[in-house]
């Protein structure tokens, strides 16, 4: 992923893409296109509120920079599709966000998750259990 940043004030995937970008991507997983069309997204959006479409066109370019969709020409006109699921997206970030803070190595980085999950609530644990439990059965220990 190219030209992420961090928007701590943000949740989601709006900490790292702005909010067009954000609604752009919820639409295309929610749909689960396999290629799509920037008028296919255009259509999408314009249900829940008036935009131009060379603003989704913009929009779908810049998320192609960011090597979050792919294109290729077919015809007259240029088809999309995602280059990673949402969870695929969410993962990638985090290890991102973990690799570029400056002066934090691997015992840090955990010591923060750590320090994260003692603020979880009981499903939020049970998710984690869950990730560790599968992640032990991965590793066969």
């Amino acid at each position: 992923m190219k030209g992420i940043r961090i928007r701590p004030e943000k949740e989601g995937i709006r900490t790292s893409l702005f909010d067009l970008e954000a609604d752009i991507m919820e639409v295309i997983w929610a749909k689960s296109w396999d290629t799509f069309a920037v008028a296919d997204v255009h259509r999408e959006l314009e249900r829940d509120r008036e935009i131009a479409y060379t603003t989704v066109m913009t929009t779908v370019n810049r998320l192609t920079d960011k090597e979050l969709l792919e294109r290729e020409r077919e015809g007259r006109r240029y088809v999309y599709r995602t280059r990673m699921s949402r969870d695929e997206f969410l993962r990638q970030l985090t290890r991102e966000v973990l690799a570029s803070l400056p002066g934090v190595g691997r015992d840090e980085a955990v010591a923060y998750l750590v320090e994260r999950v003692s603020e979880a609530d009981g499903d939020e644990l049970a998710r984690l259990e869950a990730l560790i439990k599968a992640r032990r059965r991965e590793l066969k220990c």
